[in-house]
């Protein structure tokens, strides 16, 4: 089976499912076949102690040891676009890894949502580079306090 995972990565074979699975779906909640926006966000995911030092690292934020993972996706949740790093990356620093490998496998996709560890200079970019758009929004008040209560009780049941 690993054999024609490999086969069928390294000649594009399962990108080319993925894309037109994709499509269909799309096509069956009324959508567009090619998505115009995107939404980007990050997720920091626990790993074990024998993944390798230097492919993980400590996330203060979510105080979590592992790796961070970005993602785009399109309005409906479905993947465009996956950059895998330590957990030490904040995403200022490494988040526009993803956007241009979304303007190049997705050229329709012309504006990007993200929450505000996105804003800042990498709206600009975006914008000067790639000549898309990168929006980056405000949490709710409500959801807001929701993620502070979490945070400060130490429950991990109110993150995004």
């Amino acid at each position: 089976m690993y054999w024609y995972f490999t086969l069928w990565h390294d000649n594009g074979a399962v990108e080319c499912i993925h894309d037109a699975l994709r499509g269909r779906l799309r096509e069956a909640d009324s959508r567009d076949a090619k998505p115009s926006t995107g939404l980007i966000d990050s997720q920091s995911v626990r790993t074990a102690d024998t993944v390798p030092a230097a492919t993980r690292g400590f996330d203060t934020g979510k105080k979590a040891k592992g790796r961070k993972r970005f993602i785009v996706t399109d309005i409906l949740g479905l993947l465009l676009a996956v950059h895998v790093v330590a957990a030490r990356i904040q995403d200022r620093d490494d988040g526009k890894r993803p956007l241009p490998w979304t303007r190049l496998d997705h050229p329709t996709v012309r504006k990007v949502w993200a929450d505000q560890g996105f804003a800042g200079r990498r709206i600009e970019w975006t914008a000067q580079i790639l000549g898309r758009g990168l929006k980056a929004v405000r949490k709710a008040p409500a959801q807001q306090a929701q993620l502070m209560n979490a945070i400060t009780s130490g429950s991990d049941s109110g993150t995004m």
